[in-house]
């Protein structure tokens, strides 16, 4: 580390780790305590109501219901994976280093869900609640994890001053 670089990392005048302080917040022990939540009544609503209600519906339906809540229970289970990571870095128990190792294993993305279709207005609501949580959740965990792997600064922020004052810059530098 240089003089410069140490003399800024001693007064804090450096970048920020912004997804390391936003996974240590509050913020992150709620989004934990949703997705645990999340998990919880998505297992009991499948094993119960959910059984009971797929029995009830077209064959198309049911196949729609079967693949849907596969993918949601899947879905679920990186989340909570991750989540469970992110804890354990947050009460010591793992490093980042370690947590990232294990981190890779987590699948996060890739795993779609067609909510809109013709069998997907025949699902019961609570499902169709259920993988739209689901869904959210997600994509706030993804948006933290990309938070997390970056390095502090490197987060390009585009809008319309930036670019004005890029278009401004250029024009003089002519």
């Amino acid at each position: 580390m240089s003089d410069d670089s140490s003399a800024q990392a001693r007064s804090g005048a450096g970048p920020v780790a912004f997804g390391r302080r936003l996974a240590a917040s509050v913020g992150f022990r709620e989004m934990f305590r949703e997705g645990m939540t999340l998990v919880e009544e998505t297992a009991s609503y499948l094993d119960g109501q959910g059984r009971r209600e797929s029995q009830r519906l077209s064959r198309q339906a049911a196949l729609t219901y079967a693949t849907e809540s596969m993918r949601l229970t899947t879905r679920l289970m990186q989340l909570a994976s991750w989540l469970l990571l992110q804890r354990a870095v947050n009460e010591g128990d793992l490093s980042a280093e370690q947590a990232n190792h294990e981190r890779s294993k987590v699948k996060l993305g890739g795993l779609s869900t067609a909510m809109e279709g013709l069998t997907w207005g025949e699902l019961p609501a609570q499902l169709r609640l259920l993988i739209e949580r689901s869904v959210r959740l997600q994509e706030r965990v993804l948006r933290l994890d990309g938070a997390l792997t970056r390095e502090p600064g490197t987060e390009v922020v585009e809008n319309a001053v930036q670019r004005a004052q890029n278009r401004i810059a250029g024009a003089f530098q002519r």
